[in-house]
């Protein structure tokens, strides 16, 4: 039995003329750029996250890197971020000239240990006596943000991460682009720190037909920059108050996006159904042992954009599922303090050794809405094999 691990197009079947009829709209109206259906999903996403701006831009990894430009995060600057997350969110920062502070995971979640930032904030940095700035003591950098993930669909503890980042007034930048629709107490993924940064990769819960990606946040003044950040820094035509970038989101992945929207919230809850049923059946075969689902943290509702088990013998399990038909996925193979375009920042590997063990045990199973129970079956009594438990 083949079970992918992400099966787009039995989502396309079934709303295939919706994104027909939606693409159509744009091509009949051929205005391309920051039209309509761009300002129309502005609105709509920052409804369902309860926010008051949403700004469109060209990718996740844009929506990063123009939050921070936004709150002033410039060359020398330091950001404090985690290790243990797709390559974008330390490398917006670089692409600022800034330098990422990498802070270590908590062993459940993945996501940014409070204990961890506390302690970096509190005895590894001082505040400046000229202008109160605080700055790393190692690097002389002044700490502009800090940058939490919401990692696999499950958001970060934005109490503590919030709470701490207040008492140094330092900006919160969620990337929460594996997490829309996520909820931590109450409040949406997205909308907690001062921005919140969304993509739309089409694997993603609400994918679009290429990259897409959105910045959400409560601030007029940080909503306008992000849009003149976005085109060029142009306040009127050929007259530019600051410099900006192109990254403009299309007309064509808004309408994309616009027509799968409604069905979202289905989607993660099949999602979180497909979850229910996996970690059922792990812990019926007798595989406690050897796999530990993932946790779902209290608080926090988790979408499962991904569904990554920690597991011995990890890689020789990959091999074994991939003859079995099964499709998997390790995020992150590397942790990114041990990537070779960050050993100028001085890391060792064990600098941060919950990162480092998640980047070698972690698995990432078919999580997609579609997928059928015969296929669930199959997944976890292949594992049960593996593990000589079947």
């Amino acid at each position: 039995m083949k079970v992918p691990l992400l099966d787009l197009q039995a989502q396309y079947e079934t709303i295939k003329d919706e994104i027909h009829s939606a693409v159509a709209e744009v091509l009949e109206s051929q205005r391309f750029i920051l039209g309509n259906q761009v300002a129309s999903l502005e609105k709509e996403i920052a409804r369902f996250c309860n926010v008051p701006f949403a700004v469109g831009v060209a990718s996740g990894t844009d929506a990063l890197l123009l939050s921070l430009k936004a709150l002033g995060v410039g060359s020398g600057d330091a950001v404090v971020t985690v290790p243990f997350t797709f390559f974008a969110t330390a490398g917006a920062i670089s692409n600022l000239g800034a330098r990422p502070i990498f802070v270590d995971i908590e062993p459940q979640g993945y996501e940014m240990d409070p204990e961890k930032l506390d302690y970096f904030l509190t005895r590894e940095c001082s505040i400046r006596s000229n202008d109160k700035k605080l700055t790393q003591n190692a690097s002389g950098s002044v700490v502009k943000a800090i940058l939490p993930v919401h990692l696999f669909g499950q958001c970060a503890n934005m109490d503590d991460i919030s709470g701490i980042a207040g008492r140094y007034d330092i900006p919160v930048i969620e990337d929460a682009c594996q997490a829309l629709g996520a909820v931590y107490k109450g409040k949406a993924a997205g909308s907690i720190g001062n921005s919140g940064c969304f993509s739309f990769f089409p694997s993603k819960n609400l994918g679009g037909a290429g990259d897409g990606g959105m910045i959400l946040t409560s601030s007029e003044d940080l909503a306008n920059t992000v849009r003149l950040l976005r085109v060029h820094g142009e306040r009127d035509r050929y007259y530019h108050s600051i410099v900006g970038f192109n990254s403009r989101l299309d007309e064509i992945q808004a309408a994309v996006l616009r027509a799968k929207l409604p069905y979202l919230a289905q989607w993660s809850e099949a999602r979180r159904s497909n979850a229910e049923d996996y970690t059922r059946n792990l812990i019926a075969a007798g595989l406690s042992d050897f796999v530990t689902p993932p946790a779902i943290l209290p608080d926090r509702s988790h979408i499962f954009h991904q569904y990554v088990i920690r597991c011995e013998k990890r890689d020789a399990l990959q091999d074994y599922l991939k003859e079995k038909g099964i499709d998997t996925k390790v995020y992150y193979p590397v942790s990114l303090h041990e990537q070779d375009c960050f050993r100028s920042l001085g890391y060792h590997t064990n600098d941060f050794p919950i990162s480092h063990a998640a980047s070698k045990e972690t698995l990432a199973l078919p999580i997609y809405p579609e997928l059928t129970t015969e296929q669930k079956q199959h997944v976890v009594d292949s594992i049960a094999s593996f593990y000589g438990r079947a």
